[in-house]
């Protein structure tokens, strides 16, 4: 049986942790977004560090207490920085979290989103087409075999998405987070539904980038599925609490900081969350 109470007392512990220890996080990350994927990861209490050089992707793999890959802005260098820094984090069984930006739009993305199955990433941060679309890449139920994807938008619904989700989280031994109107977190083994957040999320660039890297914070103080739930929490306690105090998307990035940075681990907790299991 599922003890809600529990996920709960181990989201406050998560966040109580990070805020007290101030975690490392090497990001590989969308020159897009990589300002307000660190300035998130600070607010929620973790220490970023951006990097682009196979070699110090390798350094701060192995010294980070968590990473994140997002392979949106695609640069060629990638093709040696990303599978070197994945084998790296596979090997030393370190946390690190995938966000599959745009999976299919092109050859060298495909091929090494491809070659990611084998160092199956701690957790998986997308949309829904973005989570349909990389099962169907590595063969697995529920995936579909042509990419959806329309730039960085969804044009499926999470709910779409849940069998690829549980059917990734299986075979990574991780979590996935699939993000939409209602956002989904699974293990393979549990399903959460976490509500809340802000329509303005879709009116500004990073709301996904940064929740991604977000996620990688919070994996360096708990499991996967903790991990991704906490964060997509406070994305939504943050979001809902910020669009209520501003008029506009400029404004909403500002608030939605501040927010991110005084949510307590308590509230973070408590933020409407449903729980079933597979």
């Amino acid at each position: 049986m599922i003890n809600k109470k529990e996920i709960q007392d181990q989201i406050i512990q998560a966040v109580e942790t990070v805020k007290r220890e101030n975690p490392m996080v090497g990001s590989i990350t969308n020159t897009v977004t990589i300002n307000f994927v660190a300035n998130a990861q600070l607010a929620v209490g973790g220490s970023a560090a951006m990097v682009y050089l196979p070699d110090e992707g390798e350094f701060l793999a192995k010294a980070s207490g968590a990473t994140y890959i997002n392979v949106g802005t695609f640069i060629p260098l990638y093709e040696q920085t990303l599978p070197r820094v994945a084998k790296i984090l596979h090997e030393a069984r370190k946390p690190w979290v995938l966000d599959p930006v745009a999976v299919g739009i092109g050859s060298l993305r495909t091929q090494l989103l491809r070659e990611f199955k084998k160092y199956k990433p701690t957790v998986i941060r997308g949309n829904a087409s973005e989570i349909l679309a990389l099962a169907g890449l590595w063969g697995l139920e529920g995936g579909t075999a042509l990419s959806n994807v329309r730039g960085v938008d969804s044009t499926n619904s999470v709910t779409a998405a849940k069998a690829a989700a549980v059917a990734l989280a299986k075979w990574t031994g991780g979590a996935v987070a699939v993000s939409g109107k209602t956002d989904l977190i699974t293990d393979g083994s549990v399903v959460a539904f976490s509500h809340g957040g802000a329509h303005f999320m879709g009116e500004i660039t990073g709301a996904g980038c940064s929740l991604g890297g977000v996620v990688a914070v919070y994996a360096t103080a708990s499991s996967p599925f903790i991990a991704a739930l906490t964060a997509t929490a406070v994305y939504n306690l943050a979001g809902t609490r910020a669009e209520k105090k501003v008029d506009g998307p400029g404004s909403f990035q500002i608030q939605f900081l501040d927010e991110l940075y005084k949510a307590s681990a308590v509230d973070i907790a408590n933020n409407p969350l449903e729980i079933e299991e597979v």
